[in-house]
């Protein structure tokens, strides 16, 4: 999918314009400068096209010797990544600094750079917008990101700039798969020596998002696609912006993969990053798998492994189906087990459990744990059926699809994986009425 980048100093209203594009509220918007966001990454739809909105702010350092670094380097990233750039700036502040270095920047992209002169809201601001035009950069749009006024002509400008859409890809059955994780857990090391197994690397294939490399590997007779190993090695170029950039090549990895490897740190364990990155994967419904890296450095007796899956286990809670794998990618320790698992995650996904028998389960232990009771009616269960696969998505016809609450679903969900399986597989439960 295309994609389209917004850059500019803080504080000149990114966030509020990237919230405006993709009609979110999750980006958090403050008036205080480089304000990280959990979310930068977003969808936007007009006119009938879809594309790809990147919010690069929000990942500045404080520091005064390495502000201008961090822009600097910003920009090259999103001239590398994107399709069109959204050069953001402030119509109240007018021309800094700042804003100069990065025209100057961004004057030798290869690829459409739009000015979008923020804060535009009444008429003598959008008068004033024309002092933009020194930078040297056309065309130029006055905007509020605030009410909108102006979005509809940028949006129209966007479209018109992006690239034409390729045509569907032939339809490709091999297994992909992403690795993912925080930076410096190892994620090049692992990708080198899988691609290093029995000394079979097959191709280096253009990924469809800009620059991405899919590498494919041969495993027991069975092509294997790595998804976006030129992202792991590319990051090295990167100093200021690294948890930025491994945000958003992260997030395009697990779109394109059909299994995200999540990697570790033993020495670290499992941080709050890595939960939400899971989540987020989660969410897309791909094949999910731990591995914890460099488990050679840990001390070690016949319990430890155990006792570290519990504890990330308990920090997981409803994470809690996905496995877990001991690994060290410095001394290939058991690094076969990270293909392995996840081919046997795939044949998971593309599980099929027959009616008959999913009933047979289901309907006894609903029998033994009614649904609680909706408005002061009984709730029930007629039957179920799985209605897709890869990902696996079960429909359950019942009289009050509202009065199944999220406990009682998570009930049926472990019962689903208590007797058929599904490890490391996120499944979708409908209520339909009946």
């Amino acid at each position: 999918m295309p994609l389209v980048a917004i850059v500019g100093r803080p504080n000149v209203g990114k966030s509020t314009l990237f919230n405006r594009l993709t009609e979110s509220r999750t980006s958090i918007v403050h008036d205080e400068p480089g304000v990280t966001r959990d979310r930068l990454y977003g969808t936007a739809l007009w006119s009938g096209h879809t594309f790809d909105v990147v919010d690069t702010g929000g990942y500045v350092p404080h520091s005064a010797d390495r502000f201008e670094a961090a822009i600097r380097e910003q920009v090259e990233i999103a001239l590398d990544e994107a399709d069109v750039i959204l050069f953001v700036v402030d119509v109240t502040t007018g021309v800094t600094d700042i804003d100069q270095e990065m025209a100057a920047l961004l004057r030798k992209a290869e690829r459409p750079v739009m000015v979008v002169a923020n804060k535009a809201d009444n008429e003598q601001r959008r008068w004033e917008a024309s002092e933009f035009y020194q930078l040297g950069l056309e065309p130029l749009f006055p905007v509020s990101a605030i009410n909108g006024s102006g979005t509809g002509d940028l949006l129209d400008a966007v479209v018109a700039a992006l690239p034409p859409q390729p045509a569907p890809p032939a339809p490709d059955d091999r297994l992909r798969i992403a690795i993912i994780g925080r930076p410096n857990v190892g994620k090049s090391s692992l990708t080198n020596q899988l691609l290093g197994e029995e000394r079979s690397i097959v191709t280096e294939i253009s990924g469809t998002t800009r620059d991405a490399i899919h590498a494919t590997v041969k495993y027991h007779g069975q092509e294997i696609v790595l998804v976006d190993t030129a992202g792991l090695r590319k990051r090295r170029r990167v100093t200021e912006n690294v948890e930025f950039y491994s945000a958003l090549r992260t997030e395009r990895a697990i779109r394109e993969c059909d299994v995200a490897v999540l990697l570790l740190d033993a020495t670290q364990g499992l941080e709050q990053q890595d939960i939400r990155v899971l989540k987020q994967a989660e969410a897309m419904k791909k094949g999910l798998c731990i591995a914890v890296n460099k488990w050679d450095l840990v001390e070690k007796d016949t319990h430890t492994a155990r006792a570290y899956e519990q504890r990330i286990k308990e920090r997981l809670k409803t994470l809690d189906y996905v496995p877990v794998l001991f690994i060290s990618a410095l001394t290939r320790q058991r690094i076969h087990r990270v293909l392995d698992t996840a081919l046997a995650m795939a044949e998971e996904r593309r599980k099929r459990v027959p009616t008959s028998r999913l009933n047979e389960v289901l309907l006894a232990a609903i029998a033994r744990h009614h649904p609680p009771m909706y408005r002061n009616r009984p709730v029930k269960i007629k039957y179920a059926a799985q209605i897709r696969t890869a990902p696996p998505v079960f429909a359950f016809f019942t009289n009050q699809p509202r009065g199944i609450r999220e406990p009682y679903q998570r009930f049926l969900e472990n019962q689903i994986r208590r007797h058929f399986g599904f490890e490391g597989v996120p499944l979708t439960l409908v209520f339909k009425a009946k």
